[in-house]
């Protein structure tokens, strides 16, 4: 990292400077608006109160409550819920669970200055101003990545809990579509707030903000397993079994398999449960576990098997205004980008495949070509 800034030009250290500023600047804009947004009034929800007491204030629709509290669709919402045999206690664990998918406004602030911050890095602040091939090694350094990963797993992550994130926003959006949110715009506007940060950098909301990307991506590369071989998943049996997944989640979210309409498959895959120790069932906690492990050995399982804004987000890369670029021209074909890519992306794109594997913007190929023959730009 020092012999990395001090190569950095004057213009350099000035933009890094101001980047801090303004990111200093925007969270603290975040922290302001967080307060002025909270609900004042604590939910005091019981088993005595009504279906259609709760819903608006939970920001759910009646059925999709009923359904959370594994009534029938068609029951009086009217009538307090005891009187269908709910119990105080299931009850409590089913306000506690919808209560955890209440949005943090602030964590929105945090992504836009992870992702932009790590595009700027990307761009401007990991390479030198003036190409040198000998300074080569010593650019993009790790730690700065690493840095950002950090500050993911711990803001995105711990400290403002599971909601919102990319695979939620997502998801919420056929949700909507299935009639178990009111507000449909504002699921939307969440979703495409996440779809322009991929799209502006090349998954850069996956690879540099999200803080269940960022959590496998540290045991991946955490140095006293440096000696666990790595494999590389074929992508084809990857992008199969992710694609698969969402379809599956379609056909029971729209009761075209189940028979009972609202069933969301991905709640009993969803990692970010941890961010709230929430761990409402088996299925939860060995996707997290089983993704911890699994990371000891492949680049972001949870990413590259499941997740349906990682599928959504490798069609995006296709129109990604910043990515990966390769010379190829200047390009001697040794085999250092595809060696040090994690995943078949770097093979992809030198192969010039039309729809490579996901690239996740880490910097491993911009670290090691020994002609500078790749570039993350336009």
């Amino acid at each position: 990292m020092k012999i990395w800034f001090g190569y950095l030009s004057k213009k350099q250290k000035n933009l890094m400077a101001a980047m801090i500023l303004i990111a200093g600047m925007i969270a603290l804009a975040g922290i302001i608006f967080q307060q002025k947004s909270q609900d004042i009034g604590v939910f005091n929800f019981n088993v005595n109160n009504s279906i259609s007491d709760m819903a608006p204030k939970l920001g759910i629709t009646k059925k999709a409550l009923a359904r959370e509290l594994n009534l029938k669709l068609n029951i009086s919402k009217n009538k307090p819920i005891k009187e269908f045999g709910v119990e105080q206690e299931a009850f409590d664990h089913v306000m506690e669970h919808l209560l955890s998918h209440k949005d943090s406004s602030l964590k929105y602030y945090f992504y836009f200055i992870l992702s932009f911050g790590g595009l700027i890095y990307l761009l401007k602040l990991g390479k030198f101003a003036e190409p040198d091939i000998k300074l080569i090694k010593h650019r993009y350094p790790v730690s700065f990545y690493i840095l950002f990963l950090a500050a993911s797993v711990i803001l995105c992550g711990f400290l403002l809990g599971k909601s919102p994130n990319p695979m939620e926003g997502i998801v919420k959006v056929f949700k909507s579509m299935a009639g178990l949110y009111h507000d449909a715009v504002i699921k939307l506007i969440a979703f495409l707030f996440f779809s322009f940060l991929a799209i502006i950098g090349n998954k850069i909301i996956c690879g540099w903000a999200c803080p269940f990307g960022s959590i496998q991506e540290l045991i991946y590369i955490v140095p006293i397993f440096k000696k666990i071989k790595k494999k590389k998943l074929p992508f084809w049996l990857t992008n199969g079994i992710r694609i698969t997944l969402f379809l599956v989640m379609l056909l029971f979210l729209f009761g075209i398999f189940g028979g009972k309409k609202g069933l969301v498959i991905y709640h009993y895959l969803n990692p970010f449960n941890l961010f709230n120790f929430d761990f409402e069932s088996v299925s939860v906690i060995a996707v997290i576990i089983g993704s911890f492990f699994a990371s000891l050995f492949f680049y972001r399982p949870f990413c590259q098997l499941i997740c349906p804004f990682g599928l959504i987000s490798w069609i995006f890369e296709k129109i990604s205004i910043f990515k990966i670029k390769i010379d190829y021209e200047k390009c001697t074909n040794c085999g250092e980008c595809v060696n040090a890519c994690p995943s078949q992306a770097a093979y992809g794109i030198l192969s010039r495949k039309k729809m490579p594997a996901d690239c996740f913007s880490c910097a491993r190929c911009l670290r090691v070509c020994p002609v500078d023959a790749i570039a993350f730009k336009k």
